[in-house]
């Protein structure tokens, strides 16, 4: 058993401060895509949010940030905190792509490490991952030291890898983890559909 996370806190400063999960790609929010997607893998879905608004209106589970002005890192941690099970799947408001093969993946690989993390040819893909619970204390050690770089924090645990190869064979179009930051990544999320 495990918990679906989305993390909706960011400012979307490079989209003129648009909330990035309300975006429409095809007929549905990047964010209605998400709650769709886990709501069939899973019964524990949550958002994790540091502006409660965004969310109204929403039948799901919605928590604010128990450590303000973190990032993503305290999106992370606050997820890890506020979950009934060990093992948490964390994604990005952003990504319109995810698929339950991933997800599944990433299940899989993330019960035998602190973390399950897809990498591409880009790198890895930490807000599209899979946690243990028994890794927030380390998460909250990094906030209270002022460092809150997501990738820095996962590079400390032990990780269990999903690779070019494996993400290839579940995307052959190249899609799967885009992340839609900017106008121009938003136009070519909604080509892709």
């Amino acid at each position: 058993m495990w918990t679906g996370a989305i993390l909706t806190g960011g400012d979307g400063t490079r989209l003129g401060g648009i909330d990035k999960g309300g975006l429409h790609v095809g007929v549905s929010s990047i964010l209605e895509r998400q709650l769709g997607l886990l709501g069939t893998l899973t019964s524990h879905v949550m958002i994790v949010t540091n502006n409660r608004a965004r969310c109204r209106g929403l039948d799901v589970l919605v928590i604010e940030d128990v450590v303000p002005e973190a990032g993503a890192l305290g999106g992370l941690y606050t997820a890890l905190t506020a979950t009934p099970t060990e093992q948490v799947i964390v994604l990005a408001s952003d990504m319109p792509f995810v698929s339950a093969a991933l997800i599944e993946q990433l299940v899989q690989l993330g019960t035998t490490a602190d973390a399950a993390v897809p990498r591409d040819g880009t790198g890895r893909h930490p807000l599209c991952a899979s946690y243990q619970r028994r890794v927030a204390p380390r998460l909250r050690a990094r906030i209270d030291a002022g460092d809150l770089r997501v990738g820095a924090a996962v590079a400390q645990l032990q990780i269990a890898e999903l690779g070019p190869d494996a993400i290839e064979a579940l995307d052959p179009s190249g899609r799967l983890l885009m992340n839609v930051n900017t106008p121009a990544d938003y136009t070519r999320a909604n080509a892709a559909v």
